[in-house]
C-alpha cells in the first residue's frame, strides 16, 4: 500500500523548480508508535530532571509546585518559597533548555545525513562548531573579567552561521551548483582553518583557558529562562522547516538524480534543509557550549530500533534528542555532587563507544 503527497495540479518543471507541486508516492510509513515512546521517554525525563538536584526537594513537593502553576487548574499548591524558586527559576529552565538543545542537535544530526547521505554526518560537519568555539574564544580572551553572559551566546552563534556561509560560498565555487562532496569538504578546510585560529588565540591569553574550555565542553550550569527566549525563535523555525521537508529527505535517498527525475530540486531542498539545520545548531550551541555525539547517537537509535524513514527518524529524533540530553545533564550535576562535570563528558563517554558500533554495523546501511 502507499500514499501520496497532498494531490495538486502537475506543473511544468520550470514552473516549479523545487517539486513541491509535483505528487510523489511513498511507502506508507506510521510514525504514531515510535512518537508516543519518545513522547513517554521525554516526560519521564523531564520529571526525572525536575526533581533531582542538591537541594532536597520530596517529589511529591515537585509535582504539587507544577500542577500549582499550570492555567486553568486552580490548584493551590503549599509549597514553601525557597523551594517554589528553585523548581520554576532553576531546575525548569535547565530541562527545558536541555530539551531543546537536545531537539536541535538530534534534529540537526538526522537532517545532515539525509542531506549529505552520510550515516556518521553530525551537526557539527560544516564548521559550526568552529565558528562556535572561535566566536566564543574571541569573546572570552577579549572581555575577561567583564559579564559575558548576554554577549557570549551572540558571539557563538554569529560565529557559526558566518563559518557555515563560508563554507558554502567555498563549496559553490568548484561549479554553478555546490555538490555535497564539495560542500563536506569546504566543511573540513573552513573548520580546520578556523580551529587553527582559536588555537593561536587560545596560546596568547593562556589565564583565560580554563574559561574557553568550559564553554567548549559544554554545561546547563547557568540554564535560565532569558535563555530560553533567546534561541526560542530560532528552535521553532528549525524545526518546523525540518519537518516539512522531511518527505523530501526520503526523495534525496535514492540520489539527486532519481530525484530531479521525481520532480525534486536536490540542490534546493539540500539549501533549505542545510540552512535550517545549521540555524537550529548554532542557536543551541550559542547557549549550551558544544556537546557532541548527540547527532550520531539519538537518529541512529531511532533507525535500529524502529524505522529508516526521515518522516519517522526527523520527528522521533527531536523528542528522542530532549530527552536524551536532559537525562546526560541529570548525570553530569549528579554523578560528582555537589560538583558538575561537562555534560559534553557524558555525551563523550557514551557516544564514542556507540560510534565504534556504527562503524562495525552493517547496519549503518539504512540511510
Amino acid at each position: 500500500m502507499s500514499t501520496t503527497l497532498p494531490p495538486r495540479t502537475r506543473a511544468p518543471a520550470r514552473d516549479d523548480p523545487s517539486g513541491l507541486l509535483r505528487p510523489l508516492t511513498l511507502p506508507r510509513v506510521s510514525a504514531r508508535r515510535p512518537v508516543l515512546v519518545a513522547v513517554a521517554a521525554l516526560i519521564g525525563a523531564m520529571v526525572l530532571g525536575i526533581s533531582v538536584g542538591p537541594a532536597d526537594i520530596s517529589f511529591p513537593t515537585v509535582m504539587e509546585a507544577l500542577w500549582g502553576h499550570l492555567p486553568l487548574l486552580h490548584y493551590h499548591a503549599h509549597t514553601s518559597a525557597i523551594d517554589w524558586d528553585v523548581i520554576w527559576q532553576i531546575r525548569l529552565p535547565r530541562v527545558v533548555l536541555g530539551g531543546m538543545v537536545g531537539a536541535m542537535l538530534a534534529g540537526g544530526g538526522a537532517a545532515y545525513q539525509g542531506v549529505f547521505r552520510n550515516p556518521l554526518a553530525d551537526p557539527y560537519l560544516l564548521g559550526v562548531a568552529a565558528g562556535a568555539g572561535l566566536g566564543a574564544t574571541i569573546v572570552i580572551v577579549e572581555g575577561s573579567g567583564t559579564d559575558l553572559s548576554q554577549i557570549l551566546p551572540f558571539a557563538a552563534f554569529a560565529g557559526a552561521v558566518a563559518a557555515v556561509a563560508l563554507t558554502y560560498l567555498v563549496g559553490v565555487t568548484s561549479g554553478r551548483r555546490a555538490s555535497t562532496a564539495s560542500i563536506v569538504l569546504a566543511g573540513v578546510a573552513v573548520a580546520a582553518l578556523l580551529t587553527a585560529v582559536q588555537t593561536y588565540l587560545q596560546q596568547q591569553h593562556e589565564p583565560d583557558l580554563q574559561g574557553v574550555y568550559s564553554w567548549i565542553l559544554g554545561s546547563l550550569g547557568t540554564a535560565s529562562w532569558s535563555d530560553v527566549t533567546l534561541i526560542l525563535p530560532y528552535v521553532a523555525l528549525s524545526a518546523v522547516v525540518l519537518l516539512l521537508h522531511r518527505r523530501l529527505l526520503d526523495v534525496l535517498r535514492v540520489g539527486e538524480e532519481e530525484a530531479g527525475a521525481l520532480g525534486v530540486h536536490a540542490a534546493r531542498v539540500r539549501l533549505i534543509v542545510v540552512a535550517a539545520a545549521t540555524l537550529g545548531t548554532a542557536a543551541a550551541v550559542s547557549v549550551s557550549g558544544l556537546i557532541g555525539f548527540v547527532g550520531i547517537i539519538v537518529p541512529h537509535t531511532v533507525r535500529l530500533l524502529s524505522n529508516a524513514s526521515y518522516r519517522v527518524v526527523i520527528p522521533v529524533s527531536m523528542i528522542g534528542g530532549a530527552a536524551f540530553l536532559i537525562l546526560a545533564d541529570v548525570v553530569a550535576r549528579t554523578v560528582q555532587a555537589p560538583a558538575e562535570i561537562p555534560i559534553g563528558v557524558v555525551t563523550a563517554f557514551v557516544g564514542a563507544p556507540f560510534f565504534l558500533f556504527l562503524l562495525r554495523s552493517r547496519r549503518t546501511g539504512v540511510l
